[in-house]
């Protein structure tokens, strides 16, 4: 009787750590080939119920119009290529934005074609309709944004009243939108925990672990487990089509910043998983062609950053310590994964144990709107704050929409779409999953710029391919804005600039200031850490339909990134047609981000308040300290150690008794997750001094980032040295 229990909770809730094998004759039970001590994550491994949640999933996302329709119903839909998971109140705000804004767009272009269509049919029987149609003329239209690819977006908080909140917002209230979004849903964690993280992300993290942890058959909500097979037990896999997926969120607060990564990891454990799980699996009639084929995903965070300084207003210590604990947790895996081969092993037990919850992680400050009022001459003290949140969601939602269309693919769209809206696909130029898994990794930061077509709409054609456009676009100016402090462009009404400042606003004015009056030379700009040290590059460039760029705007565009960027090893291009009225221009800034003032200064402040010792918390001792370590030669770990406690001390940013706290928490574990083996006690997620080693060793690599320019080799003699020379 004991044996047969055990086998059970093998099968249903222990599937990483396994105790018997499984019976031969149960061929789709597929339990992991190695064991872990330090992820537990529960992963679903029958196929048939991983293709059973996916089916569950798809018909609520694509329900059907006309049931009775037996092709429709024969016909399965593909999930959309792209998912956004928006963690906490900030990043489920900033998804749900998203959603609406695709939902708009969508509703706009179906409506319009469909007047269109409307007029054409009332015109099919007047005698115009035979001359247009001979000499192929057409009303003329106005360029318009074309933006049909409608992400599968999932909005999950650790508040039970995320729902209400939703559905009685001023989205959620107009022009049933929750009702028709069906490719939203909201993920409902209340049973786990109903009040917050309560601004410490070591409780976020340690609640997210509870979830992730725990057999999804168990869970109150039905929904989760359809939403877990999709997010965690199937990416990869052919039954899931989705492929990229972004986690947003911010790093100030407990719930996001401490869920974000947990749930970014359980996801990576999964696929890496399945990527060393080489045995053939047997197929029924039911799964057929759904086994798990290796397929590459590209995941990314999206993280807000807190103001570091406003204006004479001191901000929260407690928002600067929850990014730097963030920060310094992405920094030490990264590092783990990318470069900690002291010790290389390709076992799959080693590689397993290095694994980082994102491909990258994209770095947006919160000080955007900030800057954009500095600018603009106006008095910042007006500016409340919902109005500074909702300028900052616009621009993350700007930069998400660039990326999903720079790698959308046809089946994203509606089957009719580029048939109407008149453009040639062989014309893009896109990024695919596996473009953005192998450009972009570690920190990130986006520069963004747009501009209208320049002239009248009407003289689009006259814009040829190798034409001279001094009239025109300016280019200079469209990269110029690109890299400038955050601003309002009030002719496309975008918000512009860089993501993350390279230094302190003041010294980043003077310096760009310098670099115009210089006509655009770069020799001060890219001496700059942030661009000096950027190992690779992606320039996303989107186009109206009608708008063709010129050869030597593009050749300028180039000879700018080259200019400022002198160490890129990689530079990708993707160029994107008719999804915007204008044309923009999004740089990706790879790894360099991380040595920028902001991000040293949060992972500073992190450190001194939770691990210091003694008087190294209140002076600048470990400030300078800090430096040393990135700047010099050889890291002095003694030196770190004789200032840095083991582990990070929660009870400093919870500013309360920690020890009465921890055994709350780990008594609710223990309540949901029955397994004794699978128990973790929250002291096991602090983050080690050992994980700020591993931080300072990625900063030190990334500074010491430089290529050697390509030289050429020749076996003929040199007869003429100074035309080897030139």
């Amino acid at each position: 009787m004991t044996n047969k229990i055990n086998t059970e909770r093998t099968v249903q809730d222990d599937v990483v750590i396994v105790k018997n094998a499984p019976k031969k004759n149960s061929p789709q039970i597929l339990p992991p080939s190695f064991a872990s001590d330090r992820y537990m994550y529960f992963t679903e491994r029958d196929l048939n119920k991983i293709l059973t949640n996916l089916d569950a999933l798809r018909s609520s996302v694509f329900p059907l119009v006309n049931p009775d329709n037996e092709i429709e119903s024969r016909k399965q839909q593909n999930f959309p290529s792209v998912c956004l998971i928006g963690l906490g109140r900030c990043g489920s705000n900033i998804a749900l934005d998203v959603a609406s804004l695709v939902y708009n767009a969508r509703n706009f272009y179906l409506n319009e074609f469909n007047n269109e269509e409307k007029q054409t049919r009332e015109q099919e029987y007047r005698p115009m309709r035979w001359i247009k149609r001979s000499l192929n003329l057409s009303d003329t239209q106005a360029v318009k944004p074309v933006f049909l690819i409608e992400p599968l977006v999932m909005l999950g908080d650790l508040d039970k009243d995320i729902e209400g909140r939703i559905r009685f917002s001023h989205k959620g209230e107009k022009s049933g939108f929750l009702h028709d979004y069906t490719k939203m849903k909201i993920m409902d964690l209340s049973e786990v925990h109903a009040g917050g993280a309560g601004n410490a992300p070591i409780l976020g993290q340690y609640l997210a672990k509870i979830i992730l942890n725990k057999d999804t058959q168990r869970f109150a909500n039905a929904d989760w487990k359809h939403i877990h097979s999709y997010l965690i037990d199937s990416c990869g896999i052919k039954a899931n089509q989705s492929r990229l997926y972004f986690y947003i969120f911010s790093a100030g607060g407990g719930t996001g910043s401490g869920m974000a990564s947990e749930f970014g990891l359980a996801q990576q454990y999964a696929y890496m998983s399945k990527t060393f799980d080489t045995r053939t699996m047997g197929e029924d009639e039911e799964n057929r062609g759904h086994s798990f084929v290796f397929e590459p995903i590209f995941t990314s965070g999206i993280c807000i950053l807190p103001n570091i300084s406003d204006h004479g207003v001191e901000m929260s210590e407690a928002l600067h310590i929850n990014a730097g604990r963030l920060l310094c947790k992405y920094l030490a895996e990264e590092w783990d994964f990318s470069y900690n081969f002291d010790n290389e092993d390709s076992s799959e037990s080693s590689v397993m144990h290095r694994i980082r919850p994102w491909n990258a992680m994209m770095l947006i400050s919160n000080d955007i709107m900030r800057y954009a009022e500095e600018t603009d001459d106006g008095g910042i003290q007006h500016i409340d704050v919902n109005a500074m949140e909702k300028y900052a969601n616009q621009y993350i939602s700007q930069q998400i929409f660039n990326i999903l269309t720079a790698q959308a693919v046809t089946t994203d769209y509606d089957e009719n779409y580029f048939r109407r809206a008149g453009i040639d696909i062989g014309e893009t130029i896109r990024l695919d999953a596996n473009d953005l898994f192998m450009s972009l990794a570690g920190p990130v930061a986006v520069a963004y710029a747009e501009s209208v077509i320049p002239g009248d709409s009407s003289n689009a054609e006259k814009l040829k391919l190798f034409e001279k456009t001094g009239t025109g676009l300016n280019i200079d100016d469209l990269f110029f804005r690109s890299i400038d402090l955050p601003h309002f462009n009030k002719v496309t009404q975008a918000i512009e600039g860089i993501s993350l400042l390279p230094i302190e606003s003041g010294r980043y004015r003077e310096t760009l200031a310098s670099y115009v009056k210089n006509g655009y030379n770069a020799a001060e700009l890219k001496d700059l850490h942030f661009f000096k040290n950027c190992s690779s590059v992606v320039s996303i460039v989107s186009l109206p339909k009608d708008y063709k760029l010129s050869y030597m705007d593009l050749n300028r565009l180039k000879s700018h990134l080259n200019a400022l960027f002198p160490n890129t090893t990689l530079k990708r291009y993707a160029l994107v047609i008719g999804a915007s009225a204008n044309i923009s221009l999004t740089t990706l800034i790879v790894k360099s981000p991380c040595l920028s003032d902001d991000f040293l200064t949060l992972i500073v402040a992190f450190i001194k308040r939770c691990f210091a010792k003694d008087n190294y918390r209140f002076d600048e001792q470990l400030d300078q300290a800090m430096l040393e370590f990135i700047r010099a030669e050889h890291f002095d770990e003694e030196a770190l150690d004789k200032m840095l406690h083991e582990f990070e001390n929660p009870a400093k940013i919870l500013d309360t008794n920690w020890y009465a706290i921890k055994p709350m928490y780990e008594k609710k574990y223990r309540e949901l997750i029955h397994n004794k083996d699978k128990f973790v006690s929250i002291n096991d997620i602090r983050l080690s001094r050992d994980s700020v080693k591993k931080a300072i060793k990625y900063l030190r690599e990334i500074y010491r980032h430089k290529i050697s320019k390509t030289k050429v080799i020749s076996l003929n003699p040199q007869t003429n040295k100074k035309a080897v020379a030139e």
